[in-house]
């Protein structure tokens, strides 16, 4: 059945929002200061305005894909609301603006950081940022959860734009110890049956290095170690637990001090990094966007 939608109310909608954020419509009861019955009743005008189921009733309570439409444009409206209050002078002393951004674990180890210190403070600003791998942040932006995010997709996410970053460079390394044991041969030979590093079990970046060097669907060995932050996993390539791909811009440091050496020094591998934002005339945003993009410029490839 196709229903003619003309408007969202308002109080539907951050009825929705506060569900997903608490996770039991008791709890978004508690924080509208309103009873569980007229969230329940909200919920269903909204679904029978839409057309749409908009949740899944969970332990917690999830969003359908059509819901995580509502939820953004919720969380939005709240932006925009945020922004409009502070430039009319409505906002609490000294608030500052929140900015969700969703960044790959490299990304913050490297290059991103300093980028942040380069925002000034008009507006006021504080970061909540979320780590998650470069291939799945874009995810956190179609759910709503976040502003921004650096992510590897190059398409857009519905009502987001996208700009490149650039590239970042990895580096195959392991200890030189490590290298005359394990690595004494034809690398395409060698590292697939070599102890790895991975970041964790969605890390295919070892594995996709593997398949390029053979030209066929063989990766990394299985026998692998698992360690979920950007400097353990470096410094456990350089401890001589196995090898991996470190990042350029980190392994340099490890590479003059001694305690990684270069595979090869002709292969590398090449992640293209996309900054996705909302389409939001938001001051906050916009600063954010412009100190991310030139940090970028001066450290990716």
């Amino acid at each position: 059945m196709k229903t003619e939608l003309t408007e969202l109310p308002l109080d539907q909608v951050r009825t929705l929002l506060a569900v997903v954020d608490e996770g039991t419509f008791d709890a978004a009861a508690a924080a509208l200061h309103v009873t569980p019955s007229a969230v329940s009743q909200r919920v269903k005008a909204l679904e029978q305005r839409t057309g749409r189921v908009l949740l899944q009733r969970t332990k917690p309570v999830r969003a359908t894909e059509s819901g995580e439409v509502v939820v953004r444009f919720a969380r939005q409206l709240a932006r925009l609301e945020r922004d409009a209050r502070a430039e009319l002078g409505m906002s609490g002393a000294g608030e500052p603006t929140r900015v969700s951004v969703a960044v790959n674990a490299d990304s913050l180890a490297t290059w991103f950081l300093p980028a942040l210190t380069r925002v000034g403070q008009d507006p006021r600003l504080c970061f909540e940022l979320r780590r998650e791998d470069e291939t799945r942040t874009a995810s956190l932006l179609r759910e709503g959860l976040v502003m921004a995010a650096v992510t590897s997709s190059p398409e857009p996410v519905t009502g987001c734009s996208v700009q490149a970053l650039g590239k970042m460079r990895y580096v195959p390394v392991a200890h030189p110890d490590f290298a005359r044991e394990h690595l004494d041969g034809p690398l395409r030979e060698v590292l697939a049956t070599a102890p790895t590093v991975s970041f964790d079990r969605s890390d295919d970046l070892q594995d996709a290095f593997v398949r390029r060097l053979r030209h066929d669907r063989v990766g990394a060995s299985r026998e692998r170690h698992f360690v979920p932050t950007s400097e353990g996993f470096a410094e456990s390539v350089a401890a001589g637990l196995g090898w991996g791909l470190v990042p350029e811009v980190q392994a340099e440091r490890l590479l003059n001090a001694g305690r990684l050496v270069l595979l090869s020094p002709d292969l590398t591998l090449d992640v293209p990094l996309y900054w996705q934002q909302w389409k939001l005339d938001s001051p906050a945003l916009a600063v954010v966007a412009k100190a991310v993009l030139r940090a970028a410029a001066e450290t990716l490839t």
